[in-house]
């Protein structure tokens, strides 16, 4: 009897699963394999929703300070000598003939970005905001390494004076704010990319965020990771756009290329021990040049051809040389013990780089032999992660997604949960450091 009864239940399930197959609402892997989804059909009603995508964090919202042009731009567009901030209507463009000076321009495109109301359809990393209570970080647009660019470049130079009257005005504006009273002006951004930007008064803004290319000149506690940023120097010669070569390696006939300065200071001083060490390889280029306008373009044209770049440590340990290689999609041959990397946190350099200690660098015969026998298909991929990151390393007005500028503010917004922490502590301790002086 009990098995005529399941007889009659396997015969009944049976004809409800045909039944239910023939009006096609049963998927009969997911019944019975739930973990097995179908890969045709609609969605189960009865399965929760994928979770959507996450939205990505709003702008980072940045007060900038309405500083007169004298501090700024008026170093660019002298015949305007009106001391009204500049505005998008009258910002003027990048002089195309400043050769190196572009190179710590840094500056300049941070404020323009800031400066710029549109977004061409791309989300901005930061935006001005006019009312600094709604701010999360402060901006101050002076141009402080083109101040010493301009204003003499010599301790001696009667001209200096005015980049030292430049730097105590601006921190006499600077210490009236109630809002940097307010932080010690730990959340207020200076960009200082060469190394004797805001020489004068730099132990004034120790606790801010630097804007730097790296640490070569500045002591610890004046500049370091936790609390600035590292930036790219600005490239000067042009990006290869149309680096299209069916066989990019074959087609690049010298193996490694250099063109500068040979005598330098500090670490510097091992360019001019490998211009030794590089001497008697048909497939070396190694030259002592300076920096002109024929040079740069010259500068250009190796890299383009040139299967490696050496960038060795000059007068401090990283260089426009290393980015000119990274537009040019010259696999950079990085010989600098102490370098600092832009961001480092999101770009892995060794799937485009070669490090090579001063030791490794200095031994004859070496690196040479390292490079020649680097396999073909490897630096292929090299070329080709150079093409895909290039971009991160363009400073452009306007500003695109995803740009060297765009990045530094994204870096900047990382930097400051630790300044907040600091700025909460510093308000409540009675006692000053006191974790320093156990």
């Amino acid at each position: 009897m009990y098995g005529q009864v399941f007889l009659s239940f396997i015969f009944v399930l049976l004809l409800l699963i045909s039944y239910s197959i023939s009006i096609d609402t049963f998927d009969i892997r997911s019944y019975y394999f739930p973990l097995l989804k179908s890969p045709t059909g609609p969605p189960d009603p009865f399965q929760p929703d994928p979770k959507p995508d996450p939205k990505p964090d709003p702008p980072l919202r940045v007060f900038m300070y309405d500083l007169p042009r004298r501090f700024n731009v008026g170093m660019i567009d002298r015949r305007n000598t009106t001391e009204t901030p500049v505005t998008v209507v009258d910002w003027p463009p990048w002089p195309e003939n400043w050769g190196l000076k572009k190179q710590h321009s840094v500056e300049y495109w941070m404020m323009g970005s800031l400066i710029h109301e549109g977004e061409d359809g791309d989300r901005k990393e930061a935006v001005r905001v006019f009312d600094p209570e709604d701010a999360d970080a402060f901006f101050v647009p002076f141009f402080s390494s083109l101040s010493f660019n301009t204003h003499g470049r010599t301790m001696t130079d009667p001209a200096t004076e005015i980049d030292r009257k430049l730097q105590v005005d601006v921190m006499e504006l600077l210490r009236k704010s109630k809002y940097w009273q307010r932080s010690g002006g730990r959340d207020h951004v200076f960009p200082l990319t060469h190394p004797n930007a805001f020489r004068f008064l730099r132990n004034q803004v120790n606790g801010s965020i630097h804007i730097v290319v790296d640490f070569g000149r500045y002591p610890k506690g004046m500049s370091n990771l936790d609390k600035d940023v590292v930036s790219p120097y600005v490239h000067v010669v042009d990006s290869f756009t149309d680096d299209e070569a069916q066989d990019p390696f074959e087609s690049r006939s010298t193996l490694l290329f250099f063109r500068g300065r040979t005598f330098r200071k500090s670490e510097g001083i091992v360019r001019a021990k490998l211009a030794k060490t590089l001497t008697g390889y048909d497939d070396v280029h190694y030259e002592r040049s300076f920096a002109t306008e024929e040079n740069i373009k010259m500068s250009s044209m190796g890299m383009r051809s040139s299967k490696f770049c050496l960038h060795p440590a000059g007068d401090t340990p990283s260089s426009c040389r290393l980015f000119d290689a990274i537009v040019s999609h010259c696999v950079p041959v990085i010989v600098s013990d102490k370098i600092e990397l832009p961001f480092e946190d999101e770009i892995d350099y060794s799937q485009f780089s070669l490090f090579f200690s001063f030791k490794e660098a200095l031994q004859p015969g070496y690196m040479i032999n390292q490079l020649r026998k680097f396999p073909k298909e490897k630096w292929t991929e090299m070329w080709r992660q150079l093409k895909n990151i290039s971009h991160h390393y363009e400073f452009q007005y306007p500003p695109k997604r995803e740009d060297a500028v765009n990045m530094l503010w994204r870096q900047v917004r990382y930097k400051l949960p630790e300044v907040r922490l600091s700025v909460h502590r510093s308000g409540r301790l009675k006692i000053p450091d006191w974790w320093h002086k156990r």
